[in-house]
């Protein structure tokens, strides 16, 4: 085993820890960790376009944003939060306007904002949406293993060779059916029913996190970037790392605030409750 594929595994393993300890622990730990992915997706992103020199005005903003938004995901204001990335990416692009540069700048602030207030609103305080992150980590980390194993082992045509030649059909049919299993799996053991509704939504979420790979690879294509930092030993940046699953978060808040996935009794209103239908 060489040295660079030891590093890689300890480094999983130890972010895999990580993250499913403060899953797990919920509350403050679990929003500053979404919180952290959040900042360092921001500036990652700034770094990969070079804002600080071509758009210096619109990513000062964007920093202020991401600052803000920071602690109204700390303090439990999601409704303050999103306002701050809103009102920072449309600061971002008239900043633009006279400056320029400001349409990536306002791309990054919508992608690491939402990254951390879908993460830090899915998971919530309740024992909830510790079920519907497993939920989601499962679809997405069953989507990327299966994927590039299938796409490897089975090759023929590629998804998408412009952005990343890599990437076959095979592994994406494969990806998407794991996902679907893992997500169907977790639903079967957390609430005994694995239903068409939780097939189709964990299909949703799995094709959702493959499109967020997509995004991060065309991105770093279109700058010419290999890897989004070298902030994790072995295994390039966050971006790198989240990629599909902040998407998969995007997918999932969106479908938990805008379908009526469940009829909820006593008043639970817990985002992960509408997203499992518990």
């Amino acid at each position: 085993m060489s040295r660079e594929l030891r590093l890689r595994i300890v480094s999983g393993v130890i972010l895999g820890i990580l993250v499913l300890a403060a899953t797990w622990a919920g509350g403050i730990w679990f929003r500053s960790l979404a919180v952290l992915i959040m900042v360092l997706m921001h500036y990652e992103f700034s770094t990969i376009t070079n804002a600080t020199t071509k758009a210096p005005l619109a990513n000062a903003i964007g920093w202020m944003a991401i600052l803000a938004t920071a602690v109204f995901i700390l303090t439990l204001l999601p409704q303050m939060a999103f306002a701050a990335i809103f009102i920072g990416a449309c600061g971002a692009v008239l900043a633009g306007v006279t400056r320029g540069g400001g349409l990536w700048s306002a791309t990054a602030i919508v992608y690491a904002g939402f990254s951390g207030l879908a993460l830090a609103e899915i998971r919530g305080e309740g024992h909830f949406g510790l079920f519907a992150m497993l939920f989601i980590f499962a679809i997405v980390w069953s989507t990327d293993i299966l994927a590039y194993f299938c796409g490897r082992a089975l090759g023929g045509p590629k998804l998408a060779p412009p952005i990343s030649p890599g990437k076959t059909w095979s592994g994406a049919v494969c990806g998407a059916v794991a996902g679907v299993v893992a997500g169907v799996g977790v639903a079967m053991i957390v609430r005994q029913d694995g239903g068409v509704m939780i097939a189709l939504i964990a299909l949703v979420l799995s094709i959702a996190s493959q499109i967020g790979d997509l995004f991060e690879s065309w991105v770093k294509r279109r700058f010419g970037a290999k890897d989004s930092s070298r902030l994790i030993p072995g295994h390039g940046g966050v971006m790198d790392r989240v990629d599909g699953l902040v998407f998969a978060a995007f997918a999932a808040f969106l479908l938990a605030n805008l379908l009526p996935l469940a009829d909820h009794a006593g008043g639970v209103d817990e985002l992960a409750a509408r997203l499992l239908g518990l």
